[in-house]
């Protein structure tokens, strides 16, 4: 098996062995904490220009398949295990994930201490790094960590949003049994925003008898409200929130009609900018299925799939805003609404794929909104 090195900005070097495609890749080294749903999260447009960490140990047993792909292609840098699946054992596989990823494109490393690296990033914080198994050397590798733009102050949104307006047609709820995507005659129009959204969000609205058209990121709300609808959708997405203010202007713009609201991770942050208040840059984020989030309005707890390295700030919540849930992790804003009105937003992803369904309410609570 051939070498492979992960160089860190800050000079931190690991030795493993190649895993994907052959050559070298930068950008922001994270980690995830699920449990299962690699393929998914390796779909999930929101990690563009990252270098993904699986922190369970074992990937790669479930093999890959066209129907778990929660977008058309990978936007991730990078891939990193522990011990890579030899074998694939799930009769839904298509291929094994070493290959798909030499077939995309992706260069990964395996066989590092990924515990030693996530407490490293949990110290230092997510930082720039490089994947080579090309034979690049540590200097260059470290140099080439230290060159790169990083995340910060970078519009990602337009490199993955769609470019045309299209109307979601690939169904709902997944069943296993006749091995297609079924959902209800849709009864309700909601328009989505592309920030970067994952295929299950689209999933959940057509469960709900909704017909969605998805627009571009840089679709205006004149162009939106032009369509009639019945609710607008703001959708996850990757890079820095406030590099996105285009679709701020435009979402202000749409809080002066009375048409519901509905915004997942970073249409909760462009939401929250809309409204006045300002995002952050974490630490080192939030990404796995199993991030526990109180909701301040119930005191219930709920067990959230996440994946965000920007934050809401709360130190300039206007008055007509209330923060609905908080991160038990951290105290960070997960949700917020607005008073009176049919509009809210949560940091988190309540469509999960991979993760837990606790938050799949909220689905519900903006069909009911529509439904008013």
């Amino acid at each position: 098996m051939a070498k492979a090195i992960l160089a860190l900005a800050d000079g931190r070097v690991f030795h493993g062995e190649a895993f994907g495609a052959t050559g070298n890749t930068v950008g922001e080294v994270c980690f995830n904490t699920s449990l299962t749903g690699y393929q998914e999260i390796l779909t999930d447009p929101s990690y563009t220009d990252q270098i993904i960490t699986f922190t369970y140990p074992h990937i790669g047993n479930v093999g890959v398949n066209d129907t778990d792909m929660e977008s058309d292609g990978v936007s991730v840098r990078g891939c990193i295990v522990r011990a890579p699946s030899r074998t694939t054992s799930n009769y839904r596989a298509e291929s094994d994930l070493n290959s798909w990823l030499v077939d995309k494109g992706i260069v990964g490393i395996s066989g590092i201490d990924t515990r030693a690296l996530v407490r490293h990033l949990r110290d230092n914080g997510a930082q720039n790094g490089v994947v080579a198994s090309d034979g690049m050397s540590e200097a260059d590798a470290v140099a080439m960590a230290n060159g790169w733009q990083g995340l910060e102050g970078r519009d990602l949104v337009g490199q993955v949003s769609c470019n045309e307006v299209g109307e979601w047609k690939q169904g709902g709820s997944y069943d296993l049994d006749a091995a297609a995507f079924t959902s209800p005659e849709a009864n309700k129009h909601v328009v989505a925003f592309d920030f970067g959204c994952k295929r299950n969000i689209f999933r959940k609205l057509a469960d709900r008898g909704m017909k969605v058209t998805i627009v571009p990121a840089q679709t205006t709300a004149t162009e939106i409200l032009s369509m009639n609808p019945d609710g607008v959708f703001l959708s996850n997405g990757p890079g820095d929130p406030a590099a996105v203010g285009y679709a701020v202007e435009e979402i202000r713009k749409l809080l002066d009609s009375d048409v519901p609201i509905f915004g997942i991770c970073m249409g909760h942050q462009l939401l929250s900018q809309a409204l006045g208040m300002s995002t952050f840059k974490l630490k080192f984020g939030h990404r796995g299925g199993n991030h526990p989030v109180k909701d301040e309005t119930t005191g219930k707890i709920e067990i959230t799939s996440q994946n965000h390295g920007f934050a809401v700030a709360d130190d300039n919540i206007p008055d007509s805003v209330e923060i609905t849930h908080r991160s038990l992790f951290d105290g960070t804003v997960e949700g917020l609404r607005v008073k009176g009105r049919p509009i809210f937003s949560v940091q988190y992803h309540p469509e999960a794929s991979p993760g837990p369904q606790d938050a799949d309410y909220l689905f519900d609570r903006f069909s009911s909104f529509i439904n008013s």
